[in-house]
């Protein structure tokens, strides 16, 4: 096998949450040729072009930084000219053609946080709150031109207690993931470890979030909606329309004793207030 130096990476990846893979990667001594991420998006009311944080990760340690608007056959070719072992994707924001996932010699992998083939899709850790899962993990799988239906390469499990919010499910998935990533990568590329395909019989989906999900009807289980308070925080967040049609957003609340308590909310173009005071 290759000393790890000599192992060439392409990173496919776009938020925040991948900087932590970046840095295990490169502190494990792997070569890191480029970077593929989404175009610079505009950003704000002023729509200031920004740029991934991939991106900016990358020219601070002078990595090449692709940024395709299509995953052509002219962008295949630049990849193919770099010759690279391996591929690693983790939330790279677009589906990849079979032919760009088989440009590495050792092929593509995709970290996924769910326990696969629990929770296939764009939103697997809203998804295990939002059913009440007792647990969820993070999974590495072969990638291949079907929605998370690689065969699994590794995966490492997490215990749900009922309190967790995704924000901070997704950094804990996010260190496990960085780590397990790190521990496999020499045997794998080594050929030592056997995949395991996904059982048919156990799979389950979940979709792309939008602003809409956030809409609550107070009259829900209380169980309900402290699991959706906990999935959509910070974003979309939860809300519900008083009797006049104002928008009203929780912005805080607790669960206790089987009661969903609101504490604090934005009514529709005013500032933030105590819930018991708004209802007085």
């Amino acid at each position: 096998m290759k000393n790890t130096k000599e192992t060439n990476i392409i990173f496919w990846g776009t938020p925040e949450l991948c900087i932590p893979y970046l840095n295990t990667l490169k502190e494990a001594g792997y070569t890191i040729q480029a970077i593929v991420t989404t175009p610079d998006k505009p950003v704000g009311r002023k729509q200031i072009l920004t740029p991934s944080a991939t991106k900016v990760w990358g020219i601070a340690h002078n990595i090449k930084i692709l940024q395709p608007e299509k995953l052509d056959a002219l962008f295949e070719q630049e990849l193919k000219t770099l010759s690279p072992d391996i591929s690693i994707v983790v939330a790279y924001g677009r589906i990849i053609p079979q032919s760009t996932i088989d440009i590495p010699s050792h092929g593509t992998l995709n970290v996924h946080y769910s326990l696969l083939p629990r929770w296939r899709g764009a939103s697997p850790v809203e998804a295990a709150i939002l059913a009440g899962d007792n647990s969820t993990g993070v999974s590495i799988q072969k990638m291949k031109y079907e929605l998370d239906a690689g065969d699994v390469i590794a995966e490492e499990s997490i215990t749900l207690k009922g309190g967790e919010f995704s924000e901070d499910l997704k950094q804990s998935l996010t260190e496990k993931g960085s780590a397990l990533l790190a521990n496999i990568l020499p045997n794998y590329l080594e050929g030592l470890i056997q995949t395991k395909p996904q059982n048919p019989s156990e799979i389950s989906k979940c979709g792309i979030i939008s602003k809409s999900d956030g809409e609550i009807n107070l009259g829900e289980s209380p169980t309900l909606l402290w699991r959706k308070y906990r999935a959509y925080k910070p974003w979309p967040g939860i809300f519900f329309f008083d009797e006049t049609g104002k928008r009203i957003k929780i912005t805080q609340a607790r669960f206790d004793q089987g009661e969903f308590i609101i504490e604090k909310i934005i009514p529709e173009g005013k500032k933030e207030t105590d819930w018991k005071h708004y209802k007085q």
